[in-house]
């Protein structure tokens, strides 16, 4: 099954201690402990299309554990994952909501799940892989 921009919706409230703020245009922002893993971008000038200029209206971000994950998606040519020079030395990758059909949803499952456990503190981390293990 294709992801789909729902998709990153229920996957991220399905992970522990979720909550969701609203960005300065009302656009989602999930976090776990205070702390952003996925939101909704507003449109920026450093991602837009090269051929017409006009800044991306759908980039989500998505944290990454390490600085190596974030350049094997974004150096992966088959990934739809990118990142711009204002992300530089951050551990996030951005993808277009346009693009997320490219991804199965188990591997969008994967990013999202990745994203939470860059963010959870340690204890919740802990408790929530000894939970995945179990099952």
């Amino acid at each position: 099954m294709r992801a789909r921009v729902e998709d990153v919706h229920e996957l991220a409230l399905g992970m522990p201690h979720v909550t969701v703020v609203r960005g300065s245009k009302e656009n989602p922002v999930y976090q776990v402990g205070g702390k952003s893993f996925v939101f909704f971008r507003t449109p920026r000038p450093d991602a837009f299309d090269p051929e017409t200029g006009e800044r991306y209206p759908d980039v989500i971000v998505f944290w990454v554990p390490s600085e190596s994950d974030k350049q094997a998606l974004v150096q992966d040519p088959d990934s739809p994952f990118f990142t711009t020079p204002h992300f530089d030395g951050h551990l996030s990758v951005l993808i277009r909501a346009a693009q997320l059909g490219s991804l199965t949803r188990q591997e969008l499952a994967e990013v999202v799940e990745d994203a939470w456990l860059s963010r959870a503190s340690p204890r919740r981390r802990e408790a929530w892989l000894a939970g995945t293990r179990a099952r």
